[in-house]
């Protein structure tokens, strides 16, 4: 198994995943063709794609879609609010677009999404499973409910939102009606509020954590690792041994990682 962040960001989100031979990307934030650069380097075809799994419907995680569909006739799946809700939908190719029950399996893996509580038309997460490994992924939601909690736990792999450093926020330049939005019920997840959520989580041994959707405004990377390290710590998980915490960027691949 392995998995790369493609990209991950306010400026765009792509996340591509192989399990069991199957190729998954999921969402399309941006361009085609740095999704295809991307995947070149990886030594995979964009034509390999199985499936293309959208999370909800805001451009920094479809404006890629329009392009990928219509030049690659890949199949993509998200909720049928969100389609009706996207910017493209009118443009985009019929046939490409599949509705997303609540499991669904694409070549050898299990797709379950899960709800989450964001300001979208019927925003989501996944799980995805094959065999005994399994991937979490939440990264645009304003807080965690039980149903995600359920979702992420036991994960081999995690990918998920620390968006911004509470203070860095608060005292910052945006306006005060982004900053109660992106701190709302319906918002992004702190650093905290990721340490947290882990420290909370019902883990395997070992979980490989990936901290994403990170502000380029409201925080910086090393913060949110350390933020989150020093809750992970505080409440006894052994860094490294228990949990890996890995970075995320808006411009470059990052967190290459295999999983035998």
């Amino acid at each position: 198994m392995q998995i790369h962040v493609l990209a991950s960001g306010s400026s765009g989100n792509a996340i591509f995943i192989e399990m069991e031979n199957t190729k998954l990307l999921v969402d399309a934030g941006i361009s085609t063709r740095r999704i295809k650069q991307s995947l070149d380097t990886l030594g995979t075809k964009i034509e390999e794609l199985d499936g293309v799994l959208i999370t909800h419907e805001h451009r920094d995680h479809v404006k890629g879609l329009t392009t990928l569909l219509k030049k690659y006739h890949l199949p993509a799946y998200t909720r049928p609010d969100t389609w009706q809700s996207m910017y493209c939908r009118e443009v985009l190719p019929d046939n490409c677009c599949r509705e997303l029950s609540d499991s669904l399996d694409i070549g050898k893996v299990k797709v379950e999404p899960f709800a989450i509580s964001h300001d979208a038309a019927d925003p989501v997460g996944f799980r995805l499973q094959a065999g005994s490994l399994k991937v979490g992924i939440a990264t645009d939601l304003g807080f965690v409910t039980p149903t995600v909690k359920a979702a992420l736990s036991l994960s081999d792999i995690l990918v998920l939102e620390a968006n911004h450093d509470i203070d860095m926020l608060q005292n910052g330049s945006y306006p005060w009606h982004l900053k109660k939005r992106i701190m709302s019920n319906r918002g992004h997840l702190a650093n905290t509020d990721a340490g947290w959520t882990l420290a909370r989580l019902n883990r395997k041994a070992h979980t490989n954590v990936f901290l994403a959707h990170l502000s380029r405004e409201n925080n910086r990377p090393e913060l949110a690792k350390e933020t989150v390290a020093n809750i992970l710590t505080q409440e006894g998980c052994k860094l490294d041994q228990e949990i890996s915490l890995n970075l995320t960027y808006p411009e470059q691949i990052s967190g290459i990682y295999e999983h035998q």
